[in-house]
């Protein structure tokens, strides 16, 4: 088994499945994931093949754009991995990356599976969803699916089920309440963390000048 040829092949393989993707969940949030992937692994015990595969395959279908259907992205990897020779399990610890490392199964209280390569992914997608990227993602994905850029009146949930949170149609602002200023306090290792904490603060930054322009203060 070639680990470099693998990497290069699963490589064009993302880029291609995911051409046209939109914005927030294309070819460069995953080469930004896998960058930022394997920058966490160097101060980490991890197995560097496994991050660099489940990075970049961890959103090779995105159940938000399958009609939630969550079984479609590790079906695609282990079909990929398959024709790789991957070991089987290599393919079964990438599949446990991709069920595992969203957000929103955080918030279910099922069966849970954890691992230092997942928390070292899971620390690089969390980064790529804060920040200024994560900003300019938040409001891309907002447009695409048509919503409110902010409404006074709707209030943020904040004691979301997973079911609630995927149908979620609410304000692009509220968002930033329902997951992304949650983020940093989520971080798994140490250099995730660090950069978290900067990323999050300028969050906070811009959230307090939106509403200075909203109310007409500035």
């Amino acid at each position: 088994m070639n680990k470099n040829n693998i990497i290069k092949n699963t490589i064009k393989f993302v880029k291609e499945t995911l051409k046209g993707a939109e914005g927030g969940h294309d070819w460069f949030h995953i080469e930004r994931v896998y960058k930022n992937a394997l920058l966490i692994a160097k101060d980490e015990n991890v197995d560097e093949f496994i991050v660099s595969l489940g990075a970049l395959l961890h959103d090779i279908a995105d159940a938000k754009f399958y009609d939630g259907d969550e079984t479609v992205g590790p079906k695609m990897a282990r079909e990929f991995l398959e024709n790789e020779n991957v070991s089987e399990e290599i393919i079964i610890h990438i599949e446990n990356i991709i069920n595992f490392i969203s957000f929103k199964t955080s918030l279910s209280s099922g069966k849970k599976f954890t691992s230092p390569e997942l928390e070292v992914v899971q620390d690089a997608d969390r980064l790529d969803a804060i920040g200024a990227i994560g900003i300019a993602r938040c409001f891309n994905y907002g447009g695409f699916k048509n919503r409110t850029l902010y409404n006074p009146e709707i209030a943020p949930n904040l004691t979301m089920s997973k079911d609630e949170y995927k149908k979620s149609t609410a304000p692009t602002i509220n968002h930033f309440y329902e997951k992304l200023l949650l983020l940093k306090d989520k971080m798994n290792t140490t250099s995730g963390k660090r950069i978290a904490t900067d990323r999050h603060n300028y969050m906070e930054g811009f959230l307090q000048q939106f509403y200075d322009e909203w109310n007409g203060k500035k």
